[in-house]
């Protein structure tokens, strides 16, 4: 009867030796946030205020720089990320 308790749980851990690695992989980025930047305006060739001008220059700057704020921030939040997925093993 002894046997027998000492065989089942060494029958069990044989089964536990015996499994298959998983690969693992880092998910890519989605299409959706991988979406260029929109572009920015062009001034009116005929245009001669420089208010209206000025009004383009704002406009793409801010267009730019949000733009830029968004895809620096999310790559790198997606690099520490996957440092922290390659760093578990």
């Amino acid at each position: 009867m002894k046997s027998l308790l000492l065989l089942i749980p060494a029958l069990l851990l044989t089964g536990c030796l015996e499994t298959v690695p998983v690969k693992r992989t880092f998910p890519d980025v989605p299409l959706e946030i991988a979406k260029a930047c929109p572009e920015l305006q062009e001034a009116a060739k005929e245009t001669k205020e420089l208010s209206k001008l000025l009004d383009v220059v704002v406009v793409n700057y801010s267009t730019y720089y949000e733009c830029r704020v968004k895809v620096d921030a999310w790559l790198q939040w997606h690099k520490e990320q996957k440092e922290i997925f390659d760093s578990v093993k």
